[in-house]
């Protein structure tokens, strides 16, 4: 079946918007059957790789949640990392994918996803595209997503990637990830793929009741925090710290 890739480039106060439509790896398709695994034929030379990782990286560290473990086993990430780094797609680590960004570790990904609660009828917010393997691995467990990346140069090509997966859950946009999407809140989660300084009270105000963020808090030269804040029915706000992490800075865009 063919889906359409519909863009909107839209010019405004904060830059460039690009908007699509993508199906989610291994969901279900408009008539309730699963789709296919994504990639091509051949994709598949990774899946050992793919299991090691999931085995020995991810399950063994408590990642338990069997939704998230086969979202981790299903998503190619080799098609997310440059073409010098393929062949450490599968390693214990970040890679750089340019622009002075990279892919967090797989393990990262996991227990973030797993963080956030994620449930199959839930509209989710990443801030900070970058590759967009995250929002890869929240499309086959979520019915929405909504990626924003500040830089066009990894957003454009992650939103082409997740296009020709395809994912036609996700919506991708060039914007400033501090502002949030307002016009699609409420969200039930947001993941935040960068560090702020502080939490940025307008994504708070973007979740909707019981709905929870996990953001990395701290600066660049400082320790940083993985925080899940969830926002109770009455407004107020609870935060738990998750664990000491290492992440790029989440950078604002001009005003």
């Amino acid at each position: 079946m063919k889906y359409l890739l519909l863009w909107a480039l839209l010019v405004a106060g904060t830059g460039l918007a690009v908007l699509l439509a993508c199906r989610a790896p291994g969901a279900a398709g408009p008539n309730g059957a699963p789709s296919t695994p994504p990639g091509p034929p051949g994709d598949d030379g990774f899946a050992a790789l793919r299991r090691r990782m999931v085995d020995e990286q991810i399950r063994a560290r408590g990642v338990r949640d069997e939704r998230v473990l086969a979202a981790m086993l299903a998503v190619p990430r080799q098609r997310f990392v440059p073409e010098p780094y393929i062949a450490a797609a599968y390693e214990d680590g970040p890679l750089p994918i340019g622009s002075g960004q990279t892919i967090s570790q797989p393990y990262i990904v996991a227990f973030m996803t797993e963080a956030i609660r994620p449930r199959p009828e839930h509209k989710v917010l990443e801030v900070g595209t970058g590759s967009g393997y995250q929002a890869a691995v929240l499309a086959a467990l979520v019915a929405q997503v909504y990626t924003i990346e500040l830089l066009p140069e990894l957003g454009q090509k992650a939103a082409a990637l997740l296009a020709a997966l395809p994912c036609p859950n996700v919506r991708c946009r060039i914007g400033d990830g501090y502002g949030g999407w307002p016009e699609a809140a409420p969200f039930d989660a947001i993941v935040v793929t960068a560090a702020a300084p502080t939490v940025p009270p307008r994504l708070v105000e973007q979740l909707a009741p019981g709905g929870v963020m996990v953001i990395p808090v701290g600066g660049t030269h400082d320790i940083q925090y993985l925080l899940r804040i969830t926002r109770e029915p009455d407004g107020r706000t609870r935060t738990e710290n998750l664990m000491p992490v290492r992440f790029v800075p989440l950078v604002p865009g001009k005003r």
